[in-house]
């Protein structure tokens, strides 16, 4: 690994772990509750000690972050497309680059109709990274005719690993649901895991429980987006998440950070 990527990741992952707040949404499914005003969300994000963030390079070069990594997506689709698994790259790693970003993330759906192409696209990513000294974040979700759930230990084991063979730094995928089963997929991907958030969940205790128990399986912590910026305290939130990534803190004293009453 070159000093260059070695240097970046450490802005990320600063002792090994991470929480980072993705908040590209707003180009697939346009100003949702929580991104309407991203310097503010961003605000609230930084103060709650959040290590790194993602947006599209439009919105890195209208936010300041401050102290936290820029994480610059390249990926997209819009859920107005006829087909929204079929993400494609609408900037480039010297792009991303030229906006300050210490990091590029891209998403494959593996197991879509599209997913040669998506494949293709992340090889060459994967390349221009490794030649600028850039990590690769790769957002790895099953979705397709043939995955049974996006959560199957199967599959998500599957799609980790392939982002790892494609070169990625870091993998994000989905929790498989319990401590066992994930723990399987972290032994079987050589680079660091992190894990989604998906839909906004019915409690924080939901969020906070899932996080603690996919550290406990040996993930390195989160990628969470509409779980934390679409939270009634943003900024509690991230100071609970960081808890129990980076402290090892437990989901009863974590939810303290948030005001929930034990």
């Amino acid at each position: 690994m070159s000093w260059g990527k070695s240097r970046r990741l450490q802005r990320i992952l600063p002792d090994g772990k991470t929480v980072t707040v993705p908040m590209d949404h707003g180009l697939t499914v346009g100003p949702i509750n929580g991104l309407a005003n991203m310097q503010r969300i961003v605000d609230k994000l930084l103060l709650g000690g959040v290590d790194a963030i993602i947006v599209h390079r439009g919105i890195a070069k209208n936010i300041s972050v401050a102290k936290a990594a820029l994480i610059v997506h390249l990926s997209a689709s819009t859920s107005l497309s006829s087909d929204p698994n079929r993400k494609i790259c609408v900037s480039s790693v010297e792009e991303a680059v030229r906006v300050g970003a210490d990091a590029v993330s891209i998403h494959i759906n593996v197991g879509a109709q599209t997913e040669p192409e998506m494949l293709r696209e992340a090889g060459q990513i994967a390349d221009d990274c490794d030649r600028l000294g850039i990590p690769l974040l790769a957002m790895m979700y099953p979705r397709g005719p043939k995955i049974r759930s996006e959560h199957d230990p199967e599959h998500v084991a599957h799609a980790a690993r392939l982002g790892a063979e494609l070169g990625a730094d870091i993998v994000k995928t989905n929790y498989t649901g319990s401590v066992e089963t994930f723990r399987s997929i972290i032994e079987s991907c050589p680079v660091p895991v992190v894990i989604a958030g998906g839909p906004k969940m019915k409690t924080d205790r939901e969020v906070l429980q899932m996080v603690y128990d996919s550290v406990r399986s040996g993930g390195v912590g989160v990628s969470i987006g509409r779980n934390v910026f679409q939270n009634e305290n943003p900024t509690g939130m991230v100071k609970a998440l960081a808890a129990i990534v980076h402290q090892g803190t437990e989901v009863e004293d974590a939810a303290l950070l948030l005001g929930e009453k034990t």
